[in-house]
């Protein structure tokens, strides 16, 4: 007789301690706010779960330490955040929330990078089926006013590729801020109120989803699937990774984890 499989355990409130990571009010206040779906853990392989390296010379090595957490709900996929701390090189959440294709939903996506020429910030609600109006409309108009708020208070990061602009709304909040002042600043007086803003939007658009039927399953799993496999190939994370943690490492993660479609 077989021993059944233990059940998911429930996803920690503290999941992610990382010694001077600056990122962690962020990633607290989404694994607290998440906590009202009741998630449970999404099996990540041990090696990916905390990976510890080294950056730097040989005579002044830098530690690094990438850490991974992942839950999921009904709705939700897969919730997933990586962490990285590694001194003055690099301080970095990559925290995406993907939709399961049961529910007519965006991806949420967040990047919160830190590196020596400053810090890289980007927020967006991002759709699996951009030029479908069902599945865009009623998320945009809800989001485009929280993008004309924030973005008086934050200077554009720039034009995005082209090839990029399939996988990214309107509302695509994207900035660089120097490091110190007044960038730091921004960082608490403008960036986290609009991560807080942009999640809180995204969660209640997951609590207003209803299941969608089987065709519409199979075209927003095609979007999806377009989505991560872009996100895969054109990660911007995977030369810092490499630096880190080696190649063989860095294609297992990205591909294996932090997009597993």
């Amino acid at each position: 007789m077989t021993t059944p499989p233990a059940p998911p355990q429930p996803c920690s409130l503290d999941p992610v301690v990382l010694d001077g990571w600056r990122w962690a009010p962020f990633l607290d206040h989404a694994v607290e706010a998440l906590q009202r779906f009741h998630p449970v853990a999404y099996p990540v392989e041990e090696p990916f779960l905390r990976q510890e390296g080294a950056t730097g010379s040989k005579a002044n090595p830098v530690p690094v330490t990438t850490a991974t957490w992942a839950c999921s709900t009904d709705k939700l996929r897969q919730v997933r955040a990586a962490c990285v701390e590694a001194g003055n090189a690099a301080s970095v959440l990559n925290f995406v929330i993907n939709p399961s294709s049961g529910f007519d939903l965006p991806f949420f996506g967040a990047d919160l990078v830190t590196l020596p020429s400053g810090h890289l910030i980007a927020l967006d609600l991002q759709p699996a089926l951009k030029t479908d109006t069902q599945h865009t409309s009623r998320v945009w108009e809800r989001l485009m006013p929280l993008w004309e708020h924030w973005q008086n208070f934050l200077p554009s990061g720039g034009p995005i590729p082209t090839e990029a602009e399939p996988y990214f709304s309107p509302g695509f909040l994207w900035t660089r801020l120097p490091l110190g002042d007044p960038g730091d600043d921004l960082i608490i007086k403008a960036v986290f109120p609009a991560f807080v803003a942009y999640l809180d939007l995204y969660l209640q658009l997951v609590r207003e989803a209803d299941p969608v039927d089987d065709e519409r399953r199979q075209d927003l799993l095609a979007g999806q699937q377009r989505y991560v496999a872009y996100r895969a190939e054109k990660d911007p994370a995977r030369g810092m990774l490499t630096r880190f943690h080696g190649v063989e490492w860095t294609e297992s993660y990205i591909h294996g984890v932090l997009f597993d479609l």
